[in-house]
């Protein structure tokens, strides 16, 4: 796990900072908006914990050294609280638009706040504009960022510009789509590389309303998707899976192959152990071996379908080989972790691993290292290709 924000040493600074967003630059004479990393004569010096903490200079506490030069950071105007925004080296870089949300999910990792934080879409767009032009690609989340309307159009419209050949993913829980209005705003930008995922937690109304604890979501959700592919955008669906929605994911699967076969994707999703999942524990949890049947059932039902289906959050040894091709290393580098079981396990860099709060708080009671294969097995496997969707199992 790395840690993404914390309180400096110390900060020597002549007069508060008027600016939130520093980029950290090592071998260059810095601009206005770059920080020095090391020792240096810029406006703002960063070090590392056991640096020198010479004039204009921030200290990191030990859990931030991992920063370095071509990292964006947001500092308090006193110096003393650090959030790491951007990480140069890393493919797992995502801004919090909001904590509002219209939805109230059962296993939400990021509860809903009711107050104005319009500051984190500012500080997005500000954000976005210092990024370099190589960025892969960028994750947009909250809360539920189509609240904004216009707003969220407005950052996503200066992304498309700043970054012509990033990849953009918005989560959105597809509400605000059922809006023709809205909905032809959000096509407007007009940007071949922006995707929106979109949960979908029932094959019917009762269901999704009852996991999203929102009368009406269902049928606006759906339109919402609907009225997407009408304007040929890229949309991705998603479906975690935990205790109400685990024994309907073949219908879901099915529901989705018939009614929304033009989706690009779809990703069955791990819970993660945190926010309201943790709250609400007994309520959302199962383990995942236990529904392991039915979800390799249901990915292989939207692979057929001519779907991209990937299985998100799921470790190998929990999931039936069958569909070991469709498991992708999806959760981000900044809170995955192993359990100690795993670090003898012959598959350990084709498994994603956990959520570093699932290894703390609840995981499956079937984590176990998987042995070294035969070599008649292991040449099955190499040569197995994900369209096959088959893994042999070692004889």
């Amino acid at each position: 796990m790395i840690s993404l924000r914390g309180r400096a040493l110390s900060a020597t600074l002549d007069r508060p900072l008027t600016r939130e967003l520093w980029r950290l630059v090592s071998d260059k004479i810095p601009g206005p908006d770059e920080a020095v990393i090391g020792s240096g004569g810029g406006t703002l010096n960063v070090v590392r914990s056991g640096g020198d903490a010479g004039p204009n200079t921030v200290v990191l506490p030990p859990h931030l050294d991992h920063l370095d030069g071509g990292d964006i950071i947001a500092v308090s105007p006193d110096g003393r609280r650090i959030e790491v925004l951007w990480r140069a080296r890393s493919r797992h870089n995502s801004l919090l638009l909001t904590e509002r949300c219209d939805n109230y999910c059962l296993m939400c990792s990021q509860p809903p706040k009711e107050r104005d934080d319009s500051r984190l879409l500012r500080r997005a767009s500000a954000l976005v504009r210092m990024l370099p032009p190589t960025a892969h690609e960028l994750g947009f989340t909250g809360g539920e960022p189509t609240l904004y309307g216009s707003g969220l159009v407005s950052l996503l419209r200066t992304a498309t510009q700043c970054l012509p050949d990033t990849e953009f993913h918005l989560l959105s829980n597809g509400r605000r789509f059922a809006d023709p209005g809205f909905t032809a705003e959000y096509a407007s930008v007009r940007n071949p590389r922006l995707m929106v995922g979109i949960p979908l937690f029932g094959a019917e109304p009762s269901l999704h309303d009852y996991v999203v604890q929102a009368r009406g979501a269902f049928d606006e959700t759906v339109s919402g998707i609907l009225a997407l592919a009408q304007h040929r955008q890229r949309i991705e669906i998603r479906v975690v899976l935990q205790k109400n929605t685990a024994p309907a994911i073949v219908e879901i699967a099915g529901f989705i192959a018939r009614n929304l076969p033009f989706v690009e994707k779809v990703a069955l999703m791990g819970l993660e152990m945190t926010g309201l999942a943790r709250a609400n524990l007994a309520e959302v949890w199962t383990d995942p071996y236990e529904y392991r049947n039915e979800l390799a059932e249901a990915a292989l039902l939207l692979r057929h379908a001519g779907i991209r289906t990937d299985i998100y959050n799921h470790q190998l040894c929990v999931l039936p080989r069958r569909v070991w091709p469709l498991a992708v290393r999806s959760i981000s580098d900044w809170k995955n972790e192993y359990l100690s079981a795993c670090m003898s396990c012959s598959v350990q860099e084709a498994c994603g691993g956990l959520f570093a709060s699932s290894a703390k708080h609840r995981h499956s009671d079937h984590i176990a290292a998987i042995p070294h294969p035969t070599p008649r097995a292991r040449e099955a496997i190499s040569s197995a290709q994900p369209q096959d969707m088959v893994m042999p199992a070692p004889p």
